[in-house]
């Protein structure tokens, strides 16, 4: 719970919450709302042009018209030209577009059509997978579909119809009708309740039920008044959007839709994006990497080239293609064919993505922000303790509460339980506690002034006597005590006894553990109705504690996920000492928590260190939610948000990646990229898991395509520093780098080292250009001794003869080469043992050794400028490729120790 008015903590113990929704009560955006919550019934209908009739269907209709559906902004969904232009924009297309248009300057035909090629696949694999991903959310949205019973008349003067309708044809005027299990459709104003009791922890995190009713009270006029200290949530004549009925009936009119409702409001300002994500900036960040190597290759090339060519054309062209040979151009599609895998591994496993980035968020993620209430909680009280008013263990309180739920529950014209009364009858059933010596005779319900319910019972054979048994919030039942029952006496309450009584429900408090006070007092039978005057001289007999647990699953997916390097972090509207003991029933350490009031006081990074070391933020409201997730991510940690509640949406948004459960909101869902179909955490590891899955395969891909690259451009500046002519052809070098890329395409579905899932990774700009170089220089060196067993082979090859054969010569060595350095930079190796590549990864190596093979020892290779080369030839290049594995795996070992890192 999170207010003062919580009917199970004490006033007193409460430490001042902020604005449970960051209400500024005198917000000129909310004056609609508490003019309406001043009104008399009559008052409000007249002006929302309405009646207890409701609406005819034709004003309905153009009320809708007019003012749109009743969805929130964030809902909106992503329409195929959303995803395309995001698939066209993403950096690793746009490198490949600046090298097609560098191609087309140049007149490169052949680099023009595979450019465009590759980034066409890349674009449609992204939009395919999106848009299964939205069809998937959508499915789960119908499935979740929601209607609302609304009095609509067929024409004016028509009698009124009970019917229902979607939710999102609501308008305001609209009268609408609630009972148990309803969830609030929009702002309403209570016109008739019968006992209503609504839980409002989706918009604040609270877990118990508060009570509404529909009276005009002194308070309810005063909600204007900037000193009444009623926010719109805590008034009982509102139920706002998002608002769950767990209690009663009512019928209300629609005073808000959509972005006019209460929550719409607080968060006009949300933006429409969350700024770029942990994948957006690494991309964004290897793009620029790569796009300055390749104009510094065309530059260093030009400048080598231009003085040793017959034309400045064939040196640009022979510039173009060393370029467009150093930039890996499969990324793109190796990037969106690795997540889509990725995508497809978990919605079969009831995760639903619905943006490809997010799968690599997933596995950056190195903290989790949690909501507590539905998501960390199974949002369901059970029975913690029973204590006499010593503290002692006793079943009485239990007994006589349990008569007090059972009866009431009975006695009620709309049955339907809260969750103390909920907790209290499972509890009793499970202890063998009955109701049957006594008969009911009179109810008092519960109210939020009273803050305690009580029954009137009859003991069996009994007919002059009654018993009166009173339950509720500790301070309030107190009040009305004068005894208290210590082994079986009836003991006077004086000041200090009083004080041990306020003593013992503070400790509960402190073990997280709700007080609810129970009392009673016996009376000669009576006919005239049960008053709250009648609820005075009563004799406490103990308390009940009552506990909202954890889920099961949560300690076994928070030790799985803290095992794989992610953070958790708790942010709930709750109570910090409730919040504390759900963290540690849950396996993690409270530690201080911090409250919402504390947070407003500090600048952002003031904001970004205490979050960096506090697990536990309590009484925070939907933006104390978001500007936390925000510091994180502005103290550079990848972050992510699991929340179902409307006031998780901002912080769900202002997440790397967002997650909701089963049974969120629509809003929640909305602002999620991650849809978890079960109700636990349970899922969210193997989400983990697959995200760095396949981030290790891009990484692979990308690190080994760029130093083989890197390195052939240095054998290509050496060579033609030396050379009469150019060491390759540009339609040779372009044709070997598609084989290199198509085989290397293979490693989206390769094997990944159990090492590379085991903590939070993203693109790392300085680690590729180390890898790079280091590993660039050596396949360097591997060419330059293939030159010079060219040179003892053939001399200096002046004549077209012997250029072909060099030609050839490099063309096979730094295919097998690149293919070589692929099995063994693959893996991390080492303690870890040697792996084999998956299947896929085996067969394409294998086909495009054959067919570089086959290029050069047949007539095929003459199309592109080869000639077979002699025998002689390969057995250098056996001695070649083994004296490179040799060094390639000394390098990798230098290199691990050296950075302790690896792909």
């Amino acid at each position: 719970m999170a207010s003062a008015a919580d009917p199970l903590i004490p006033a007193e113990t409460v430490a001042g919450p902020a604005d449970p929704s960051g209400e500024a009560r005198l917000d000129p955006r909310f004056a609609r709302l508490r003019r309406f919550a001043a009104m008399p019934p009559l008052q409000a209908l007249r002006e929302l042009d309405s009646s207890l009739q409701g609406l005819d269907e034709r004003e309905a209709q153009e009320r809708l018209a007019r003012q749109g559906d009743n969805v929130l902004s964030a809902m909106s969904a992503h329409s195929p030209l959303a995803h395309l232009t995001r698939a066209v924009l993403d950096p690793f297309v746009v490198v490949l577009v600046l090298l097609g248009v560098v191609s087309a300057l140049t007149g490169d035909i052949p680099g023009i059509a595979l450019i465009g090629a590759l980034a066409a696949i890349s674009c449609a694999l992204r939009v395919r997978q999106e848009y299964r991903a939205d069809r998937a959310a959508a499915a789960l949205q119908g499935m979740a579909a929601t209607t609302t019973t609304v009095l609509r008349r067929a024409r004016p003067g028509a009698a009124a119809i009970a019917r229902e309708v979607p939710t999102d044809q609501l308008v305001p005027g609209d009268v609408v009708r609630l009972a148990g299990g309803d969830v609030v459709p929009a702002d309403l104003l209570l016109l008739r309740c019968d006992g209503l009791a609504v839980s409002q922890a989706l918009l604040t995190g609270e877990s118990l039920p508060v009570s509404k009713h529909a009276a005009l009270t002194a308070s309810a006029r005063a909600v204007d008044d900037a000193g009444a200290g009623v926010t719109l949530l805590e008034h009982a004549r509102l139920c706002l959007l998002g608002a769950t009925v767990v209690g009663g009936s009512a019928t209300a009119v629609v005073v808000a839709t959509g972005a006019g409702t209460y929550f719409g409001m607080s968060n006009h300002d949300l933006p429409d994006r969350r700024g770029r994500s942990t994948f957006e900036r690494g991309v964004r960040g290897v793009s620029v990497t790569l796009i300055r190597l390749m104009l510094a290759t065309v530059v260093a090339v030009l400048a080598v080239t231009t003085f040793s060519r017959d034309t400045w054309l064939q040196a640009s062209l022979f510039a173009v293609a060393c370029a467009v040979g150093l930039v890996p151009e499969m990324l793109p599609v190796v990037v969106t064919t690795v997540l889509a895998r990725a995508q497809s591994a978990l919605r079969a496993g009831g995760i639903v993505v619905k943006r490809l980035p997010a799968v690599h968020n997933l596995g950056a993620m190195d903290v989790l922000c949690i909501d507590k209430t539905g998501t960390l909680t199974v949002d369901r009280l059970t029975v913690a303790c029973h204590l006499d008013p010593l503290g002692r263990s006793d079943a009485e309180p239990l007994r006589l509460a349990h008569l007090n739920a059972s009866f009431g529950l009975q006695h009620a014209d709309t049955p339907v339980a809260d969750a103390i009364d909920d907790a209290l009858i499972e509890h009793a059933s499970q202890s063998g506690i009955t109701a049957d010596a006594y008969t009911a005779r009179q109810v008092l319900g519960f109210d939020g002034t009273r803050r305690r319910a009580t029954v009137v019972l009859r003991p069996a054979g009994q007919w002059d006597r009654e018993l009166l048994i009173t339950k509720g919030a500790a301070e309030h039942v107190l009040a009305c005590c004068t005894h208290a029952r210590i082994d079986g006496r009836d003991v006077a309450l004086d000041a200090t006894h009083r004080q041990r009584l306020h003593a013992l429900a503070d400790r509960l408090h402190t073990d997280g553990v709700r007080a609810l006070a129970v009392a009673v007092r016996t009376r000669r039978a009576t006919g005239r109705p049960l008053r709250p005057a009648d609820e005075t001289a009563l004799t406490l007999i103990g308390y009940v504690g009552l506990l909202d647990e954890a889920k099961p699953s949560a300690a076994a997916a928070f030790s799985a996920l803290t095992g794989h390097g992610v953070r958790i972090k708790v942010l709930t509207g709750d109570h910090p000492l409730v919040a504390a003991r759900i963290c540690q029933d849950a396996g993690l350490d409270p530690a201080v928590p911090v409250c919402g009031h504390e947070i407003d006081a500090l600048d952002e990074p003031a904001l970004a260190a205490l979050a960096r070391r506090t697990t536990l933020f309590a009484r925070v409201d939907a933006r104390q939610k978001a500007r936390i997730v925000s510091a994180l991510r502005r103290a550079g940690h990848t972050v992510g948000y699991v929340g179902d509640g409307v006031n998780d949406a901002p912080a769900l948004h202002a997440a790397d990646v967002g997650a909701s459960v089963e049974g969120a909101v629509d809003i929640a869902r909305h602002s999620s990229e991650v849809l978890l179909t079960g109700k636990d955490l349970a899922g969210l590891t193997d989400a983990v898991v697959a995200g760095r899955h396949a981030f290790a395969n891009i990484a692979k891909y990308l690190k080994i395509t760029v130093s083989s690259n890197v390195g052939n451009v240095c054998s290509v500046l050496a060579a033609s520093a030396t050379l009469p002519f150019l060491p390759m052809l540009p339609l040779q070098i372009l044709l070997q780098n598609l084989l290199f890329d198509l085989s290397q395409l293979s490693l989206a579905f390769d094997h990944t080292d159990p090492a590379a899932r085991q903590r939070p990774r993203t693109f790392d700009t300085r680690d590729l250009s180390r890898f790079v170089l280091f590993f660039g220089a050596i396949n360097s060196l591997a060419d330059l001794a293939t030159f010079a067993a060219l040179h003892h082979i053939a001399g200096a090859h002046v004549t077209p003869a012997g250029q072909a054969l060099f030609h050839t010569a490099w063309f096979v060595e730094n295919l097998l080469t690149q293919i070589l350095a692929v099995h063994l930079l693959r893996g991390r190796g080492g303690t870890s043992g040697w792996s084999w590549a998956a299947r896929p990864v085996i067969v394409t190596s294998a086909v495009v050794i054959l067919v570089s093979l086959g290029l050069a020892a047949t007539p095929l290779g003459a199309a592109v400028g080869l000639r077979p080369p002699p025998a002689v030839y390969y057995l250098w290049l056996a001695g070649i490729l083994s004296v490179y594995a040799f060094v390639l795996v000394a390098a990798k070992r230098l290199y691990q120790r050296m950075f302790r890192t690896w792909l």
